[in-house]
């Protein structure tokens, strides 16, 4: 990925964390960063922005099958007479595993650039009080078993949350997906039905933005068009995440 040296310094700082530059494009911005405050400082922003995601990414264990192929491969164990059928072998593919594991990686990480990118990009409102620890709050919300459908940014200087899914998550048309926030020891209370397959941008009341802290838990629910009619979840919770603050 280029690098034009008129870049804006917070997305060539992005491209930096990412890693997405080639070791020559890497020195050259490095370089660059020595003789640059302000780009410097960008890239320690991204770096502690993106930091606390590395938190959400759950250790996966290659099955068993794996590592006995890496050993066969490695002459520990004697070759196999018949190749494994088209679809194990597949299964088993070593390269793979690290390609869904990177992949799962970077996706996550792309979305939390979209999120705070798009954040930067709003209209600013009146100043407001901004809760130490941070300017951004993020979560990654999940399925039970791990994976993750939306990611979520929220903007303390602004009271403004961008929501981006991770997957095209099957609801019916018959049916919305509402967000709550659940401060630690209350209710849910709701924040609005947002789309399910496209970024949304939601205005947070200042009296929500002063309640969200690590302890903060960010759920989707599946409720009827329009929201719940109860004012707490009525359908399945289909996932959930906690809040971590960033730089």
């Amino acid at each position: 990925m280029s690098t034009p040296a008129d870049h804006d310094p917070e997305l060539r700082g992005a491209e930096y964390t990412l890693g997405v530059l080639d070791a020559h494009e890497r020195r050259a911005l490095e370089r660059a960063a020595e003789a640059d405050p302000v780009l410097l400082a960008a890239i320690e922003r991204w770096q502690q922005r993106l930091a606390p995601l590395a938190g959400d990414l759950r250790p996966l264990a290659a099955p068993a099958r794996v590592w006995t192929r890496i050993e066969r491969d490695l002459g520990f164990l004697p070759a196999r007479e018949t190749p494994p059928p088209a679809a194990l072998a597949w299964w088993n593919s070593l390269p793979l595993w690290r390609m869904v594991g990177v992949g799962a990686s970077m996706a996550a990480l792309a979305l939390a650039i979209v999120n705070v990118v798009a954040l930067r990009e709003a209209r600013a409102p009146a100043p407001v009080a901004v809760a130490p620890g941070g300017t951004y709050m993020v979560a990654t919300l999940a399925r039970p078993d791990g994976v993750a459908h939306w990611t979520a940014t929220v903007d303390l200087r602004r009271n403004e949350m961008v929501i981006v899914p991770a997957v095209k998550p099957e609801i019916g048309a018959d049916r919305a997906t509402e967000l709550w926030v659940i401060p630690p020891g209350e209710k849910p209370i709701a924040l609005g039905v947002f789309p399910a397959d496209a970024p949304a941008r939601m205005s947070l009341p200042a009296g929500i933005v002063a309640q969200l802290s690590a302890r903060t838990v960010l759920a989707v629910s599946i409720e009827p068009p329009g929201g719940s009619p109860t004012g707490q979840p009525t359908g399945p919770v289909v996932a959930t995440g906690p809040m971590h603050a960033t730089a």
